[in-house]
C-alpha cells in the first residue's frame, strides 16, 4: 500500500515526459510531410537526367571505338605474320615454261603487273576441280564488278599431261570463263611448276578403260603483280572470304621491283 501510494504520488511526475503527438494540419498530416513528399528530393532533375545519359553514351562510344581499333591493329598485325610466313616458305621461286590452251608459250613473267588467281587440276576431274574452277570465276566476276579494282587472270594449269594437251585444254576452259586461261606441258615442264607451287599430285590406277583420276593438293593461289606468292585459299574458303582476302592484299600492297 505504502508503494502504491508513493507511485501514485510519482506518477504525475512522470506524466508530463510522455512524448507528445505532434500537431495536425487541417489536412490531418503531420507538419513537414506535405513538404517531403511534394518537394521531389527523390526523383532526378531532367537536366541531370540528360547529362548522365550523354556521358554513359559518350563512354560506351568510346569502348566502341578502342575495341574496333584494336580489332583492326590485330587484323593487320595476323595478316602481316601470315604474309612474312608465306614469304619464308619460298612457293613459287623461279620461273616456269608451259603452253597455254591456245599453243602460245607461257613464263611467269608474261603474267607481271598482274594480279593471278591459280589453280592445279585436270580436266578429267569429275567433281572437284570444276567446283573449285567454279568458285575461283565468281572471286573474278566479284571483283571485276567492283569500280576502281584491277582485273585478276585466272589461271588453270593441269597436273595430268598425259591427257590434258592444248586441244583438251582449249575445249574444258570455254566453259568457265572468257579470260580464264589453261597451261599444260610435258611431264616435267607440269613437275617443275608443282615443285615451285609445293603441289602434291599423283596418278592413280587405270581402269578397264583406261582412265584414271588424279590425286592432287586443292588450293587456290594469289600471285601479286611482282609475280610473288602472296596468299592461297583452301577448299573451306568461301568466294566471298576469298575476294575480300584478295581486296585487303590489293590495298596494302606495295611493288619491291619498281
Amino acid at each position: 500500500m505504502l508503494l502504491l501510494a508513493q507511485g501514485s504520488k510519482i506518477w504525475p511526475r512522470l506524466w508530463p515526459l510522455r512524448p507528445r503527438a505532434p500537431p495536425r494540419t487541417l489536412g490531418g498530416e503531420a507538419p513537414g510531410t506535405r513538404s517531403r513528399a511534394s518537394s521531389g528530393q527523390g526523383s532526378p532533375r531532367g537536366p541531370r537526367l540528360h547529362t548522365r545519359l550523354l556521358v554513359t553514351a559518350l563512354f560506351g562510344a568510346g569502348l566502341g571505338g578502342a575495341w574496333l581499333a584494336a580489332k583492326t591493329e590485330k587484323e593487320q598485325r595476323r595478316r602481316q605474320q601470315r604474309t612474312e610466313a608465306l614469304r619464308q616458305a619460298a612457293v613459287g621461286q623461279g620461273d616456269f615454261s608451259l603452253l597455254d590452251h591456245r599453243g602460245q608459250p607461257r613464263c611467269k613473267a608474261d603474267f607481271r603487273g598482274q594480279w593471278v588467281l591459280m589453280y592445279f587440276g585436270f580436266t578429267h576431274c569429275p567433281d572437284i576441280c570444276p567446283d573449285e574452277l567454279e568458285k575461283l570465276v565468281r572471286v573474278v566476276q566479284r571483283l571485276e564488278a567492283e569500280p576502281g579494282l584491277p582485273l585478276v587472270q585466272p589461271i588453270f594449269i593441269s597436273v595430268d599431261p598425259e591427257r590434258d594437251d592444248v586441244a583438251a585444254m582449249a575445249r574444258y576452259v570455254q566453259d568457265f570463263h572468257p579470260r580464264l586461261l589453261g597451261l599444260t606441258g610435258s611431264a616435267e615442264q607440269v613437275a617443275q611448276v608443282s615443285r615451285s607451287y609445293r603441289v602434291y599430285y599423283s596418278a592413280g590406277p587405270k581402269d578397264e578403260d583406261q582412265d584414271y583420276i588424279v590425286d592432287h593438293s586443292i588450293a587456290i593461289y594469289l600471285l601479286n603483280p611482282d609475280g610473288l606468292f602472296t596468299d592461297y585459299y583452301g577448299r573451306g574458303r568461301s568466294t566471298e572470304q576469298i575476294a575480300d582476302s584478295v581486296k585487303q592484299h590489293m590495298g596494302t600492297f606495295h611493288s619491291i621491283l619498281s
